[in-house]
């Protein structure tokens, strides 16, 4: 990932997707914002406790970085649902002054209609057909690994828009780390079927089962970017709820040109 600035506001990007014209996107950090104490900085959480007026001021400027007409938040539920905005059904919209979709990713083909996932541990994965030009979004945190929302994800890429899965890049943000991803309780709480993704006693590497689902999905080895930054290990960067549990929420935003 690429470290830049806009308007004051730092923010990572994925080299894979700055070779394209058509789309724009950024994995921000928690700085640059205008919140205080445990949400310091550039919160975008809603519901974490912080102001929402502050929260809102935050989105904005967000938007701004990016010139987002539009952007987009949901409801996370740790789900694999996927919500789905055409341009032949531009009145579906979910801004970020509107009740947000109960949905765990998004898909759109719509310019101006960015899609942002908050999180704080939990990986986004950032989609982008450039064949196509049609841009991806999921929340993946543990719940949604199992779940395979990535899959569910890409599968709706295909079938709403015709994509091809060799043809689409990915994006996997920073999120809790195979050094800190600790389930005590795995046996209970995780499938057998991905206990192969455990590492030393009860620590798991969600960012090898994203690559896995995004591999199985059809993707291109080389058409995937992991930032292999683990959140928890750099609070001065991103929140992190396993690192300081009162905290904000940080964003991954795409969204086409």
């Amino acid at each position: 990932m690429i470290l830049t600035h806009q308007n004051g506001i730092p923010f990572f990007k994925f080299s894979k997707f700055s070779a394209f014209a058509g789309v724009r996107h950024a994995v921000f950090t928690r700085a640059g914002g205008s919140s205080n104490g445990d949400f310091q900085s550039l919160n975008v959480g809603l519901f974490a406790g912080d102001s929402e007026i502050t929260v809102k001021k935050n989105r904005a400027a967000m938007a701004e970085t990016l010139g987002a007409k539009d952007l987009v938040f949901l409801h996370q539920v740790h789900s694999a649902v996927v919500l789905t905005f055409k341009k032949s059904d531009a009145v579906l919209s979910s801004s970020s002054n509107a009740a947000p979709f109960a949905a765990d990713a998004m898909i759109t083909d719509i310019p101006g209609k960015f899609l942002a996932i908050a999180m704080a541990d939990c990986q986004a994965i950032l989609l982008y057909d450039p064949s196509l030009n049609v841009v991806g979004a999921a929340h993946s945190g543990w719940r949604g690994s199992l779940a395979n929302i990535i899959g569910a994800c890409v599968d709706a890429m295909k079938s709403d828009f015709g994509c091809r899965p060799e043809n689409i890049f990915a994006g996997v943000s920073p999120s809790l780390g195979p050094c800190c991803a600790e389930f005590i309780h795995y046996k209970q709480e995780i499938p057998e079927a991905f206990w192969g993704f455990k590492g030393r006693s009860h620590y798991f590497d969600f960012w090898a089962i994203s690559r896995h689902q995004l591999l199985s999905a059809g993707l291109l080895p080389q058409h995937i970017e992991m930032a292999d930054i683990c959140t928890k290990c750099n609070p001065h960067l991103f929140f992190s709820y396993r690192g300081q549990n009162r905290t904000g929420r940080f964003a991954a935003v795409i969204g086409l040109k």
